[in-house]
């Protein structure tokens, strides 16, 4: 095992520790807007879908209502044409009908299939956040200490490396003058 840690940069585990919360950051808005959006289309599937539906139906059986009294009214009268008109539009409020209701029966399938179809995603999203919240910020505060430890080993044996070149320089100056205190032959 070497004596000495082989750190080339300080400054690259700062900038992969930033880059890490920053990435940590975005991650978790895009995982709340996942959850935010799982929760608008329940929202939507179990109460505005069908009301918009239920009001489009009660809509539209009032205006079958009004279309079979106008074509009653044609019948009593004798009128061929107008009762043939009167036919069609009885018969175009009826298929608009079954279609809200083919509708409304597409949103209570789609409603009663969601928990299992959107469920466990939902929840691999949910556990994503739980790792990036949680085990991500113990990664990055690892790394903070480490950079921490690090940055003062590197200040410790820079100042021990410098204080040792001292002591050698002012051995050899020493020697230097114990030299010139010597009588030359």
């Amino acid at each position: 095992m070497p004596d000495r840690a082989n750190v080339s940069s300080l400054e690259a585990m700062e900038t992969f520790r930033a880059r890490l919360i920053v990435y940590r950051e975005k991650a978790g808005r895009v995982l709340d807007e996942i959850h935010d959006e799982v929760i608008r289309t329940r929202v939507w599937l179990e109460k505005d879908c069908p009301a918009r539906w239920n009001a489009e139906l009660k809509r539209l059986n009032r205006e079958l209502e009004q279309r079979q009294q106008e074509l009653f009214s044609a019948q009593i009268s004798n009128l061929q044409d107008a009762s043939a008109v009167q036919h069609m539009a009885v018969q175009k409020a009826r298929r608009a009908i079954r279609e809200v209701e083919a509708k409304l029966l597409t949103v209570r399938n789609w409603n009663r299939q969601f928990d299992h179809r959107v469920e466990p995603p939902a929840r691999q999203a949910e556990k994503l956040q739980h790792t990036l919240s949680h085990d991500l910020g113990l990664g990055i505060a690892w790394l903070a200490e480490l950079i921490k430890s690090l940055s003062a080993y590197a200040d410790v044996a820079s100042s021990s490396s410098s204080a040792t070149g001292r002591k050698q320089t002012e051995s050899a100056e020493g020697e230097t003058s114990t030299v010139t205190d010597q009588p030359t032959p």
